[in-house]
């Protein structure tokens, strides 16, 4: 590990800054103040085209001179921007200097008073952290999470047909097969990407209380409501039009409630794979070079899911406690918000490092279908719920006396183990049809799995 990545305090920026990167360019303290520069160059030309204090609209060019101000914000030019900040000590204020200071070098200093014009700070913040909470979720957040589900799809159609003792409490239970649970997984999965996909992502424009009240003052003869929705949407956000001075967070509040619940059906796949890796059924396969115990050669430990399970958690946290604080402020304005929207990218990049570590996880393990019969064939006894089943149908028939089926499996079962041989005794000697007792001798743990294969079909790509 170089020793640029011993000091940072966040493992984010320094353990697992390899896994975050594409999560940094676009929310990182650089990414916010770039994107503030986006919002304050839209929102000038946005006056301009409206003749706002009777300026003239912009040649494209000269618009297009403006737009690439933001690409050609490097980390030099965050800098200039940080020494600016040092003396105004307020950051949205140092943007609109450093944007007049570029409109002066255009040439275009004779409408610098439009920078920031009739805007709050919060007007500018709401618009920045809504595009880059965007673009973080479409561009790096959901294509990782897409990958796993892409994955689990694959594993799922895979192992479709490889039957498996269920464990419901723990205990042997009704087969299933390996495949059929992974597409459980699957399917939760995609329920919860389809709605962090739908989510929309309001944006206000309306000065300090939500009344343009400024604009009004300065140019009564403009539509100033019609303005913000045309602007706004213009930077394909949802308009509200009607705020305090902050936008309430309620799009971003339901947007987290969704991540959260990603993370923790993604959790739970994680705790699964574990289990079945400690139970068996599933073999790591051993990674040259790379060492799973300092003591114990022999080990291969599930780390890629421990480490996405804790990092899952770590997000889930901050999830919440987004959506608790953002829900509420205080009359027109507290600055609650401000100092919590900064730890957005923390809770998105644990996530990354978990959505990471698990498609690593499951390309590093192998299912072991002889582990799983050898369970299976141990456990005749969970043949009991097929048997009850069909005497309960034989009796409605009319062809079978028997009182109490359940009762009677019970007694031949329940902590028991059942050996083939008993099996075969016990359904010999119930009074049940011929056709009923050529279908249960013919049963076993192994083929006693239902549907779960075609289950497996009701899986979307």
């Amino acid at each position: 590990m170089s020793s640029s990545l011993i000091s940072p305090l966040s493992p984010l920026d320094g353990r697992y800054s390899h896994l975050v990167a594409d999560l940094a360019d676009v929310f990182s303290e650089h990414a916010l103040n770039r994107t503030r520069l986006e919002v304050e160059i839209a929102w000038f030309i946005t006056l301009t085209d409206h003749g706002v204090g009777d300026a003239s609209a912009l040649e494209a060019k000269t618009k297009e001179s403006l737009r690439a101000l933001v690409n050609q914000f490097d980390s030099a030019e965050g800098a200039v921007l940080k020494a600016i900040e040092d003396t105004t000590q307020h950051d949205v204020k140092a943007v609109e200097y450093y944007l007049r200071e570029k409109l002066v070098a255009l040439g275009l200093g004779h409408l610098q008073e439009l920078t920031h014009f009739a805007a709050t700070s919060e007007d500018i913040n709401n618009l920045s952290y809504a595009l880059m909470v965007k673009r973080s979720v479409h561009t790096v957040w959901l294509p990782a999470a897409q990958q796993v589900h892409k994955e689990l799809v694959r594993l799922a159609r895979a192992w479709r047909s490889v039957p498996m003792l269920a464990k419901t409490h723990g205990q042997p239970a009704t087969p299933t097969t390996f495949g059929k649970e992974i597409a459980v997984f699957a399917h939760r999965l995609a329920g919860q990407l389809a709605r962090v996909e739908a989510r929309h992502f309001p944006g206000k424009f309306n000065g300090a209380t939500g009344t343009y009240s400024a604009h009004e003052a300065a140019w009564p003869q403009a539509n100033w409501p019609a303005i913000s929705q045309s602007f706004v949407e213009g930077l394909g956000l949802t308009w509200n039009p009607l705020t305090t001075q902050i936008e309430p967070h309620d799009g971003q509040v339901e947007l987290f409630q969704a991540l959260q619940q990603s993370g923790r059906v993604a959790h739970n796949l994680c705790t699964d794979i574990w289990s079945y890796i400690s139970m068996g059924y599933l073999r790591q396969i051993p990674v040259a070079g790379t060492t799973g115990s300092s003591t114990m050669p022999h080990k291969i430990n599930p780390i890629r899911f421990e480490n996405a399970e804790a990092n899952l958690e770590v997000a889930s946290g901050l999830f919440d406690t987004l959506a608790q604080t953002l829900s509420t402020s205080r009359l027109q304005r507290d600055l609650t918000d401000s100092s919590m929207q900064r730890t957005i990218g923390m809770a998105l990049g644990h996530q990354m490092v978990a959505w990471k570590n698990i498609l690593r996880g499951l390309g590093e393990v192998d299912i072991d279908a002889d582990t799983m019969a050898a369970d299976l064939e141990a456990n005749h006894e969970v043949l009991a719920e097929a048997i009850q089943s069909v005497i309960r149908a034989e009796i409605v028939q009319g062809h079978s006396q028997i009182d109490d089926p359940y009762d009677v499996v019970k007694g031949l079962t329940r902590g028991v183990r059942v050996t083939p041989e008993t099996f075969h005794a016990f359904i010999e000697s119930l009074d049940i049809s011929a056709g009923a007792k050529t279908r249960l001798l013919a049963l076993t743990p192994h083929t006693y799995v239902g549907l779960a294969d075609s289950l497996v079909d009701y899986l979307e790509d």
